[in-house]
């Protein structure tokens, strides 16, 4: 909201003629503002025929409303081509914000920094320009302002990540993400928050909850960002601050060899979720390809069907379907399968299939 002050009392301006006027000044404080561009802001297409003489008299009401709360009217001034505000950090918000912003951005230090960003946010005052009627702020102006913002508070949850403090953050996080759900780095922060909290889960569901969103609102999936994170959380590498690794193609094992390396867990107790899809990869049994989905081997179904028709935990027989040729065992990475385009794969399936 625009407000004006005197050190003691603040006053929240009706929207008005002299409020548009004011708003476009303050936005380009300390730089010359020209006279078309006051005059669209403050008529829209609309401008009266004496535009000037009409601007004038605008000016004029603002500097009676500054002497109104003791603020001088020589801050406006009348420079060729236009009209120029002064201000400083002590009589305009928005040029100590940025002042604020500046020096946290040049500390290189954590603490310091986030100190500064936070008293920067702290003189934010939503919502913006509300009572200001213009149309050219409101299109043109006030979304360059709110990207400084979403910048700086971006910056704030980056630092209280660095710092370990994510249980602390993740409120802010969470309100923030669920605010601005097309600022995909948000929703990022909160699963990385979520992951290193041990909420492994609702980190996932966060995922998906952003993925419904983005397809029914733009037809779009997540960034690449976001896929990448997913498949570190679902793998369990994310929340020491490993980097995910690219997706590969899974290595074929040589005849003989027994898969991935490494002891088996006893019998019946819990296995990592990620362990057991990097195994899967490592046999050839699951391929990875794009988006976070693997393509899933015949075998594996095969094998998912006969253990589920016998339901009770042994062994199940092996399955009465034809036999694969040699050229297509498990072990060559070449299997028969009915899909034409993908020979040996069946469709691209979610990492929960």
């Amino acid at each position: 909201m625009l407000s004006v002050t005197d050190g003691s009392e603040s006053v929240v301006l009706q929207p008005s003629r002299p409020a548009a006027l004011l708003a476009a000044l303050l936005l380009n404080a300390n730089s010359v503002v020209s006279v078309d561009f006051l005059q669209r802001v403050i008529w829209g297409e609309e401008t009266p025929a004496q535009g000037k003489s009409a601007l004038h008299s605008c000016v004029l009401r603002l500097r009676r409303l500054f002497g109104k709360y003791g603020i001088a009217g020589n801050m406006i001034e009348a420079v060729p081509g236009g009209y120029r505000l002064t201000a400083d950090a002590d009589t305009l918000d928005l040029v100590r914000f940025r002042e604020l912003l500046d020096a946290g951005y040049a500390t290189g230090e954590p603490e310091a920094e986030l100190r500064l960003l936070r008293e920067a946010l702290a003189l934010w005052r939503p919502p913006l320009l509300a009572n200001v009627p213009s149309d050219l702020l409101h299109r043109d102006e006030l979304p360059k302002l709110q990207e400084e913002w979403l910048r700086a508070i971006e910056r704030v949850f980056d630092l209280e990540l660095e710092c370990g403090r994510h249980r602390e953050a993740l409120a802010d996080i969470w309100s923030t993400a669920r605010a601005y759900p097309l600022h995909e780095r948000f929703t990022e922060q909160l699963m990385e928050a979520l992951d290193r909290a041990g909420r492994r889960a609702e980190a996932l569901a966060e995922y998906r909850r952003l993925k419904s969103y983005l397809a029914q609102a733009l037809g779009v999936d997540p960034g690449s960002a976001l896929q990448r994170l997913e498949l570190a959380i679902l793998r369990g590498r994310s929340a020491g601050g490993q980097e995910p690794a690219a997706p590969r193609r899974p290595s074929v094992p040589a005849p003989g060899a027994g898969g991935p390396q490494g002891a088996d867990p006893p019998a019946g107790e819990p296995v990592d979720g990620g362990r057991v899809l990097d195994a899967l990869v490592g046999a050839g049994l699951l391929e990875e390809g794009p988006h976070g989905l693997y393509r899933v081997h015949e075998l594996l179904r095969v094998f998912t069907r006969a253990a589920a028709a016998r339901g009770d935990g042994t062994p199940a027989p092996e399955p009465s379907a034809p036999p694969l040729p040699a050229s297509a065992s498990a072990r060559t990475g070449h299997p028969t399968s009915t899909d034409p385009q993908r020979p040996g794969a069946a469709g691209l399936h979610p990492t929960e299939a």
